[in-house]
């Protein structure tokens, strides 16, 4: 068949063959032996149509993963980072755990008959950085002078160090993954710095498993960056296009001398609203990367929602790209898209049906359907099976569970049963369905749907009747805060910190301890106030002026709260990285929500009772609790966050009546749940805000709320943050060089209290209290002094007592200077 056969013969019992949709030689053996000479007619007596429908005709199965998880599935790599970065273990030992586990991560694709087996998705800290490592894009305070980059100056870019800060990090799209922002500059010089994407092919080429290697693509980068400090506002980011093409030219020559036949591309950016300059970029990068694409077949990437109508005209007309890969999920519209707009006829759709964003089984069915329509459209040999996006964003292994029941369980598919269920499809697509694994398939689905679990009318009820009211607090939030500061008798500038405390390891023994029955529910809660008693007198000492009691009793903020609702699971190792060695357990919430009992205010009353000062009663937030977790699929979202607002809601009337007068409320997450299109948006943020409303608007006007945002872009969404009508917001603000400012700047009018952070808890390096005053003063040049509020950028979870001591130390020393200065300019 010439049109998809190009060259076969065969050689040593197999047939060699070399399609255009293979583009390389694959061998498929025969039970029947074969004449041992090249070109043989060839007489096959065992099932000529298992592998073939007709002899040189090829129908394989064709699937693919756009990316796995990296942590490992017992976060091996986390503990193998914070080793190293703690000086107890060797860069060779760091670099053995991670070869260990890309080795099993692709020896488990390949045993699952995986075709497009995705190298260089591994990572230490994070793919973007990666791709700056590979650009040379260092900047400059960095002291980078050439040659191969190494682990001290990567991780000082993505940690800071004893004397340097980090690089900002921020959310990668929509998802609670953090990525580190590139800085550039028109004058940056790019040169092929970090050869990892190759090294890591041959690897896995060393081990007889064939790999198509990932890049981040280079308009996706450009447009992911920003411009360093001091540079031009004027400055377009894409103008750096062609400096940085010859170094993805070196990378391509480089992966197709070591034998590369496939390449991925991630063009995310794609998805989003893009203007004709920004899609015109991606013609001109293809265009110059033409030649240097040759002789690999291409997969251009893109995932987390559909392609606009003229990003779709773009990618399917982009020189050198063999095939695409959309989401099918997150793209709701993506069929349709198709449908509407066709397909070319000379490249090759991978079709991102199994979910790489939620644990949720596939159904099966539906999805072969989906594939069996695109089958339709772009033709039997044009079609391939994939994941939505990469499954990092999902937990990495069921069968590690323990603590899930067998029902619930019965319902999942983390990352490896993913890649099975990627398979099962492609299979079932290449006329071998498996029907024993999509009957218990369809089984999970049924049980699913009609468990009494799911379903409790009286929350739907409830969660439907407050769509009638706006839910606002009846009083002005500057009325309010005149009230509270006759109430709380705050300095100007008051300081906090936004609510945990280190977790030490002794904290944590203590809580597994008294999980497992190894301890007693009395030494348990004897060593929970004695760690409040010490925060609380820790934070006297240092003279904070409103307090936190720690959080020693939790170990997440999503997690703590979602133990103790109904309608939310736990796995024992469902863990997700969140950024770097940072990795996160999301709850999963299965069905309807409700608060069966007071989750907070026995440990919120009991620090109260330790000091004289205000005590912040510690709430995570509804948006947040459900943007943290693996949400149902089964109802919109904004069903499930209703549900949990109303929860939320009766925790904090509790607080109040138990004497609590300061109530943080966390929405760290409100940010990133954004769609990605801009039509979009509003609705989210309109029921996401009225969650936010609910949580608190009957509460007295001298209880003062806050809320906490971290890690995202906010100035596009300022006007929805006011609408939250918090009393008070803190807000991440020292890696990105208080560009939040800017807003202010610009002439929004903000009435409520404020606390920008001032200094970056996710780097171990201490700031000066000289640099924390020069913040505070850049600060005090935009906004009141009588709402700016003194606090760090986030929890304090993950640091030492040693990192946290000095550096609030000094966060008071200099609001105290600023207040002095302050008092004796009037």
């Amino acid at each position: 068949n010439p049109p998809r056969l190009a060259e076969w013969f065969v050689y040593g019992g197999m047939i060699r063959i070399k399609t255009s949709f293979l583009s390389s030689f694959r061998h498929h053996r025969f039970s029947t032996p074969l004449l041992n000479k090249p070109s043989s007619l060839l007489s096959l007596r065992s099932n000529p149509n298992r592998r073939f429908g007709r002899l040189g005709c090829v129908r394989a199965m064709t699937s693919h993963i756009v990316g796995y998880p990296r942590m490992g599935p017992k976060r091996e790599l986390k503990f193998a980072l914070e080793s190293f970065w703690d000086g107890k273990s060797s860069a060779e030992d760091l670099q053995k755990v991670a070869k260990d586990l890309r080795i099993s991560i692709w020896k488990q694709m390949a045993d699952a008959g995986t075709k497009f087996i995705p190298s260089n998705t591994f990572s230490y800290y994070d793919q973007v950085l990666d791709t700056t490592a590979m650009l040379g894009a260092v900047p400059p305070r960095y002291g980078f002078s050439g040659g191969e980059i190494g682990f001290d100056t990567y991780f000082s870019m993505a940690r800071g160090n004893a004397t340097l800060p980090a690089m900002e990090m921020t959310k990668w799209f929509d998802t609670n993954y953090h990525y580190i922002v590139p800085e550039l500059s028109p004058d940056l010089k790019f040169a092929f710095s970090s050869h990892k994407a190759v090294t890591e092919y041959k690897e896995a080429k060393e081990l007889g498993i064939e790999t198509v290697p990932v890049l981040v693509g280079p308009v996706s980068y450009l447009l992911l960056s920003k411009p360093a400090k001091g540079v031009e506002k004027s400055f377009a980011l894409l103008s750096l296009l062609g400096k940085i093409i010859p170094v993805y030219k070196e990378v391509l020559a480089e992966l197709k001398a070591a034998g590369a036949t496939w390449v991925q591309i991630d063009e995310p950016t794609l998805v989003m609203d893009l203007d004709s300059h920004q899609l015109k970029a991606f013609t001109e990068a293809y265009e110059q990367l033409e030649d240097a694409l040759s002789g690999f077949s291409v997969i251009i990437e893109t995932y987390f929602a559909d392609l606009p109508a003229e990003a779709y005209k773009t990618i399917v007309s982009l020189k050198g790209v063999s095939a695409i890969g959309l989401d099918l999920v997150r793209g709701d519209k993506t069929l349709e898209l198709v449908k509407s707009l066709g397909f070319p006829s000379d490249k090759y759709l991978f079709a991102g049906v199994v979910d790489g964003r939620n644990i949720w089984a596939n159904d099966l069915e539906a999805s072969l359907t989906a594939l069996k329509t695109l089958e339709g459209i772009v033709g039997k040999e044009k079609l391939a099976v994939s994941t939505s996006c990469s499954l990092m964003h999902t937990a990495v292994d069921l069968v590690n569970e323990t603590k899930l029941d067998e029902e619930i369980k019965s319902w999942l598919a983390f990352a490896a049963q993913k890649i099975l269920e990627v398979n099962a499809l492609a299979k079932a697509l290449a006329g071998e369905k498996d029907e024993a694994f999509f009957s218990a398939n369809a089984a999970s689905q049924a049980s699913r749907k009609s468990s009494p679990r799911v379903n409790d009318e009286a929350v739907q009820k409830a969660a439907s009747a407050i769509r009638e009211s706006e839910h606002r607090r009846g009083t002005p939030v500057t009325a309010r805060l005149d009230a509270q500061q006759k109430n709380l008798n705050l300095p100007i500038l008051p300081t906090t910190t936004i609510g945990s405390f280190p977790q030490t390891p002794d904290l944590r023994r203590v809580r597994r301890e008294y999980k497992a029955n190894k301890i007693s529910e009395e030494e348990y809660f004897k060593a929970m106030k004695e760690e409040i008693s010490k925060v609380v007198k820790l934070q006297e000492d240092l003279d904070i002026d409103v307090l936190v009691h720690g959080e020693p009793e939790r170990n997440d903020m999503v997690e703590y709260f979602g133990e103790q609702l109904k309608g939310f699971a736990f796995s024992a190792n469902g863990w997700v990285q969140s950024y770097g060695s940072r990795c996160v357990k999301p709850p999963i919430i299965y069905g309807d929500v409700s608060r069966p009992k007071p989750m907070t205010v026995f440990w919120s009353t009991a620090a109260q009772s330790m000091t004289s000062r205000p005590m912040k009663g510690m709430l995570t937030g509804p948006v947040t609790i459900l943007n943290w977790s693996f949400v149902r699929n089964d109802q919109p979202r904004f069903e499930t966050c209703y549900q949990i607002a109303l929860a939320i809601k009766d925790e904090v009337e509790d607080l109040e009546t138990a004497g609590i007068q300061v109530i943080q409320i966390d929405e760290a997450a409100l940010r990133e749940g954004l769609p990605l299109r801009k039509s979009e948006q509003n609705f989210y943020l309109d029921w996401a805000v009225h969650s936010f409303r609910i949580t608190n608007f009957s509460i007295k006007d001298t209880t003062q709320i806050h809320t906490h945002m971290c890690y995202s872009h906010f100035n596009d969404i300022i006007h929805s943050i006011i609408d939250m009508d918090a009393d008070v917001i803190t807000i991440e603000n020292s890696r990105s060089d208080e560009k939040l400012l800017s807003v202010f700047r610009e002439g929004v009018k903000y009435g409520a209290g404020i606390g920008p952070g001032v200094y970056d808890i996710h780097s171990p390096r201490i700031p000066t209290a000289e640099e924390i005053a020069d913040r505070i003063n850049k600060m005090l040049a935009v906004l009141e002094t009588n709402i700016l509020w003194v606090n760090p950028d986030c929890g304090l979870k993950t640091r030492k007592y040693g990192e946290v001591n000095p550096a609030l130390t000094n966060m008071v020393s200099a609001a105290k200077l600023l207040r002095t200065q302050l008092a004796s300019a009037k």
